[in-house]
């Protein structure tokens, strides 16, 4: 980066990404009214380049063609030049991305687009090597000045398709809403036929952990009893913790293996896989009580906590995957670092974690990573179980240290709503399986800072920096905060959370429903008009926004006895339930939302002044389609929620209330006539044959 150049307009922006290409040649405008009214009086056509911080391929082409004077030369002459951020701005990301699959091209980051004037797109693409992208420059310039009207009817034509509705464009007819169990069976089957049962995971590389698809098969397997869902759970989450994937010396996960085998990562460290990943082995434990993902989930937290975490209580977005100009430079090491680093240890520590002298990845370096587990490596090295363990936190002590004194991957320092309210859920999730108090002060931590720094008046932002929140929220701020919250009232029995999810699905039904389809934009509609207002439907690493309110609907209105929020959860899933039966691999999150609407959801009320206990009790058990609400007062008159309000304390005893379609049964005190209450219901709406 040439500092010694006059910076461009990004040096005053917050996000990391543009703040990289701020001392580019190229006169970079970030998004905004500034830019696209330029192109207007200038009549140029419009380059949009998007990407994010950790993107491998962005540095790439920034190095070899934003960097360069001739290059930028030529794109300032011809184009008003736009940099976008896609995780500040994922409604333009959304907009351009469309419209590059509408020209039938892959997509990717960078993302490289080219707009008329009025901002609608005629060509794009993403990375392009540097003699490439000059030709395609020149040529475009050319064509903008001698066949103007050819490329704005094309441009016209893609705007066109991107105003489409989203049902209409992805054949989403209505269906009549039964949610039945040969559906549910048949949607098992369907997401089954991509299991790779030799390595875990779907399909073939490149893997992403895609932690909704095995949230599913966790309520799957709960549901059918059926063991091969089960089987894929395990061996999937073995093979992720076991792989070089996983930090295993630092803790937490990459963003996806570019292998089947889950060894080699892109090495970036993104929050939102982290927090998601957090909340999927955490369910996991629950459900199967295996030692490794205590591990993982413990591990994950004190990564996020350490590299993540900033002093007021938000989380930052992510971690590059290169350092020294090397990806993954910080994390793999050479036999012989190992061998001055561990001395006579060195040769069952590399047994142990694979490294060899030839290396497993470049520069004779080593993706550190395991394919058995402690049992069994004590047994075939002669070791005490308790003595390995031991010898293992000494040499991850001792990487550590080594890691400390070396380049760090850049930090992008922004802090996203959205991607807190993940994380934020991924700790509630932790405490609600291990009952570890750290981690619930760290979820309380960063509800606070969320509620403080990223809320003013009713309204969310999305992104906040230094003091700063500066982008009005999007439909997935709200979506996953809602989801977030009505967790954290789950693990603290404290009102003021489930209200604000309350409160924040309300401000949603008023500015980002569509009255017409029954779903919603993800931009509100007080936000900067783009040239379409899309809706996210499809889950992806990331679960939709519109899956996630479906999802917030549905329990909000069993909590608050709202029908409209009940009703409208219900129509949402009608769009789009034939999809989800076919094509459960893509909207697994809605896949969840039809296992929670196939038998009735259990309402559990809690109240008495061991509350908190009792809840404990219950949560050492996988029971995931539960309601769970409670007061340590004898009687919750004066909650409101009226599934509370009318419950007491039997005799001033802490007593548990079990409750199916509003109707409850015989009062209990103690958790394990709760449990017997609701595993003889479980057991009632259980009648599947196996996949």
């Amino acid at each position: 980066m040439a500092k010694d150049r006059k910076p461009n307009r990004l040096i005053h922006e917050s996000s990391p990404y543009l703040l990289q290409h701020a001392y580019n040649p190229v006169d970079w405008h970030p998004w905004g009214e500034e830019a696209l009214q330029k192109a207007k009086q200038e009549q140029k056509p419009i380059l949009v380049s998007i990407g994010y911080a950790a993107c491998h391929w962005c540095h790439v082409m920034e190095h070899q063609s934003f960097e360069q004077e001739d290059i930028a030369a030529v794109m300032n002459e011809h184009f008003v030049c736009i940099k976008v951020d896609r995780e500040e701005r994922p409604d333009v990301d959304a907009v351009y991305m469309d419209a590059l699959h509408a020209m039938g091209l892959q997509g990717g980051w960078p993302l490289n687009v080219f707009l008329n004037s009025d901002a609608k797109p005629f060509y794009g693409g993403t990375y392009f090597p540097p003699k490439q992208w000059i030709g395609l420059l020149e040529n475009i310039a050319e064509s903008y000045e001698k066949s103007r009207e050819e490329l704005d009817g094309s441009a016209e034509q893609f705007a066109q398709h991107l105003n489409r509705s989203e049902l209409a464009q992805f054949g989403l007819k209505e269906s009549n809403y039964h949610v039945r169990e040969e559906d549910f069976r048949l949607l098992g089957h369907h997401l089954s036929t991509r299991f790779d049962k030799e390595k875990g995971g779907l399909g073939q590389a490149p893997k992403f952990p895609m932690p909704t698809n095995y949230m599913f098969l966790l309520r799957y397997y709960h549901q059918t009893n059926d063991q091969t869902a089960l089987n894929q759970v395990h061996l999937t989450l073995r093979e992720m913790a076991y792989g070089g994937i996983y930090d295993q010396i630092g803790g937490g996960f990459a963003r996806y293996s570019v292998d089947t085998d889950w060894l080699v990562p892109h090495f970036e460290k993104m929050l939102y896989d982290n927090g998601q990943l957090m909340s999927l082995y955490a369910e996991a434990y629950q459900a199967t009580r295996e030692t490794l993902y205590h591990e993982v989930v413990y591990e994950t937290i004190a990564f996020v906590e350490r590299e993540l975490m900033s002093e007021e209580g938000g989380f930052y977005s992510s971690l590059d995957a290169d350092s020294e100009g090397e990806e993954g430079r910080f994390y793999t090491f050479t036999k012989e670092e190992l061998q001055d680093i561990l001395g006579a240890e060195e040769p069952l520590f590399s047994k142990y974690y694979h490294a060899t002298a030839a290396g497993n990845f470049e520069h004779g370096r080593n993706i550190l990573h395991r394919r058995i587990s402690d049992e069994k490596y004590a047994k075939e090295n002669e070791l005490e179980l308790d003595v390995l363990q031991e010898m293992v936190q000494g040499w991850k002590e001792k990487i550590m240290a080594v890691r400390a004194t070396r380049v760090r991957p850049g930090l992008d320092d922004k802090i996203l709503c959205s991607w807190n309210a993940l994380m934020l859920k991924g700790l509630a999730d932790a405490y609600y399986t291990f009952g570890n108090k750290h981690f619930l002060e760290l979820a309380l931590r960063n509800a606070r800072f969320i509620l403080t720094k990223l809320k003013q008046g009713d309204k969310l932002y999305h992104n906040y920096k230094k003091g700063k929140a500066t982008i009005e929220g999007f439909l997935e701020d709200y979506a996953l905060l809602i989801r977030a919250f009505t967790r954290l009232y789950k693990v603290t029995f404290e009102e003021e959370w489930l209200l604000e999810a309350r409160s924040l699905a309300d401000y949603t039904l008023q500015h980002f429903f569509d009255e017409d389809e029954q779903l919603f934009f993800f931009t509100d509609n007080s936000s900067e008009k783009l040239i379409a207002r899309k809706k996210e439907i499809f889950d992806n690493v990331v679960p939709s926004s519109n899956s996630v309110m479906a999802t917030n609907l549905h329990f909000l209105g069993l909590y608050f006895d709202e029908e409209r929020y009940t009703s409208l959860s219900d129509e949402m899933l009608r769009k789009v339930k034939e999809l989800v039966v076919k094509e459960p691999s893509h909207l697994s999150n809605w896949a969840m939302l039809y296992f929670y609407k196939l038998t009735p959801t259990a309402e559990v009320a809690i109240v008495g002044d061991q509350a908190p206990e009792m809840r404990s009790e219950l949560s050492s058990f996988f029971l995931p389609n539960m309601l769970l609400l409670g007061s340590t007062q004898e009687q919750a008159a004066d909650s409101k929620i009226p599934l509370l309000a009318d419950k007491v304390a039997i005799q001033g005893k802490t007593t548990v209330y079990v409750c199916y379609n509003k109707t409850c049964q015989l009062p209990v005190h103690t958790a394990a006539e709760a449990l017997e209450q609701l595993q003889n219901k479980t057991q009632q709406d259980s009648k599947f044959p196996a996949l």
